[in-house]
């Protein structure tokens, strides 16, 4: 919650860039023309739905994958990689379980004022977002997406967690830099979110696109064909480079946050 308060809105601007099927947008005009037609504090817009899924989505994996760390470590000797990997995938299919309602009134949250007025659907905040959804639609729209989102939350949790762990491993074993250092923890967490982006970036877009739809008889396979046929295979990679502009600052506060827990002993 701490990285997202910093992020939103460049995680605002890679959900109105993965929704949108125009190619002639980037993220500096895009923030730009979000600002002059929507107002300053637009950018911020959903924040308590982002908040709620850093709450419930990330919580849910972070905690779960350093229990099962602790589990498979032996003798105060680091896990190999595989161990790493099997023990990231759990912990992210149940962070991707535990987080996608939020994720739904997250996505249709931040992309609601790009919706022409009579389409918008005004949720107040989160919460409200959660009952509307509800009322209108059903307890199981908001777990609409499940699928693409379980797949980018083992992606994301494997390609963020462990690229980091191995990262600060190798840093510190090949170039010997401290393990408590914030430069280490700077670099090591800068390479994992460059990994994390490009491997989730296709799962993310669809998970997007899925989640902002309201419609419900719609499969994730149709939505991919349709957009490969009017879009091209290019699609899968909308919005990197806002994502990588915002998981890498994301990816790097949120893991100098967790080591900071760890140094403190809080819940870590």
């Amino acid at each position: 919650m701490f990285a997202c308060l910093f992020t939103h809105p460049l995680d605002l601007a890679k959900v109105r860039l993965q929704t949108s099927k125009a190619h002639d947008n980037g993220l500096v005009s895009l923030v730009f023309k979000i600002v002059r037609h929507e107002g300053l504090f637009s950018i911020y817009g959903g924040l308590s739905a982002s908040l709620l899924r850093q709450a419930t989505y990330s919580t849910a994996r972070f905690g779960v994958y350093e229990e099962l760390k602790r589990l498979i470590s032996h003798s105060g000797s680091p896990p190999p990689t595989s161990q790493l990997l099997g023990a990231s995938m759990v912990a992210g299919a149940v962070g991707g379980m535990v987080g996608n309602p939020s994720d739904v009134v997250n996505i249709r949250m931040q992309n609601d004022k790009a919706l022409p007025p009579s389409e918008r659907r005004n949720y107040k905040h989160a919460i409200d977002g959660l009952i509307s959804i509800c009322r209108q639609e059903g307890v199981s729209s908001l777990f609409r997406g499940i699928g693409p989102n379980l797949v980018r939350g083992v992606l994301m949790t494997a390609s963020q967690v462990v690229s980091y762990d191995v990262s600060k491993r190798l840093l510190v074993n090949n170039l010997g830099m401290n393990p408590r250092t914030k430069s280490t923890h700077f670099s090591a967490s800068l390479l994992a979110g460059l990994v994390a982006t490009t491997v989730c970036s296709p799962a993310d877009v669809l998970k997007t696109r899925i989640m902002n739809s309201s419609s419900s008889g719609r499969s994730v396979f149709s939505i991919f064909r349709e957009a490969v046929y009017s879009e091209g295979a290019g699609f899968m990679f909308r919005g990197w480079t806002p994502a990588f502009i915002r998981l890498g600052p994301h990816t790097i506060l949120t893991f100098i946050a967790l080591e900071e827990l760890r140094r403190f002993r809080i819940g870590m």
